[in-house]
């Protein structure tokens, strides 16, 4: 299943998508794709329903992030050993995971905001995974029970606050549209191979990143056993997984996002998003 958020920020509608590409109103079932809703059970509500008999919506209105109030946005970094490299960083030898704001969601076509004080905001084409039960001391052959779905993530990265400005991450990772996610939720039995998925981001026409999931330093399931020994993980919590090389921070000399600048981000059977870039105005 493509679950869905669609609607004005702050008032979007859950839906899915019917096997015609037309969306479905899911408010009647669930109120919205939040922890609440994330589980196993309200999917298995889901799959017993006639979708075509599910009020059709308007295909030309908004898509927000396909999550909302996740109680941890956590993500990976430097899981793509050729970015590693571009970074000047040596691979980890486990995972690096931070925080990412759960207030940085916004929609996979909505606008990406270079804020007043950034001179140097930067792309990263990644694949989320989101939770769907309590996930505790889990087991990595057992890791793919736990998990509801996948979708995009561009994990924004504003990078002298990252790098430069003292302490963790985070503060480079966490502006107020750092995260856009989907369009769609991507239920996990619809992914033939996690381990196999090509990821692309396009920079005003011209390809930036390509990877796939086959080169990541850890997988999807090592992630979750490496995370749940330190972390409990709960229904609808976000983990973003990492980019593979070609961001701009890896270009010589580097190339950070412009106002203006449209950013094209697709992967194996979790759709696209087009986002573009604005700077933030000065009250």
């Amino acid at each position: 299943m493509k679950l869905l958020r669609v609607g004005e920020s702050g008032k979007e509608t859950p839906a899915i998508l019917d096997n015609e590409n037309k969306i479905r109103d899911l408010s009647k079932i669930i109120d919205d794709l939040n922890p609440e809703n994330l589980t196993f059970e309200s999917l298995d509500k889901i799959k017993k329903l006639d979708i075509k008999s599910l009020s059709q919506l308007d295909y030309n209105q908004r898509i927000g992030p396909c999550v909302t109030n996740p109680a941890n946005f956590l993500a990976i970094g430097l899981n793509y050993k050729a970015h590693a490299e571009e970074t000047n960083s040596d691979a980890p030898k486990e995972p690096i995971v931070f925080n990412k704001s759960p207030h940085s969601l916004i929609g996979p076509n909505d606008k990406v905001i270079i804020p007043k004080l950034s001179n140097s905001l930067d792309h990263e084409v990644e694949i989320a995974i989101i939770i769907g039960r309590k996930a505790k001391y889990v087991n990595e052959k057992e890791a793919q029970n736990y998990i509801f779905g996948y979708c995009i993530c561009n994990d924004i990265s504003e990078r002298e606050w990252q790098k430069n400005r003292g302490g963790q991450w985070v503060k480079g990772k966490s502006g107020d549209t750092f995260g856009p996610l989907g369009p769609y939720l991507v239920t996990k039995d619809e992914i033939k191979n996690p381990f196999d998925l090509n990821l692309s981001l396009d920079l005003n026409g011209n390809r930036r990143q390509t990877g796939n999931t086959s080169l990541m330093i850890f997988n999807f399931n090592f992630l979750i056993a490496h995370i749940t020994q330190f972390i409990t993980l709960m229904p609808g919590d976000i983990i973003t997984t990492g980019t593979p090389a070609g961001v701009g921070m890896g270009m010589k000399p580097p190339e950070y996002l412009k106002d203006g600048d449209e950013m094209i981000l697709k992967v194996d059977n979790l759709g696209e998003q087009k986002l573009k870039v604005i700077k933030e105005k000065n009250d």
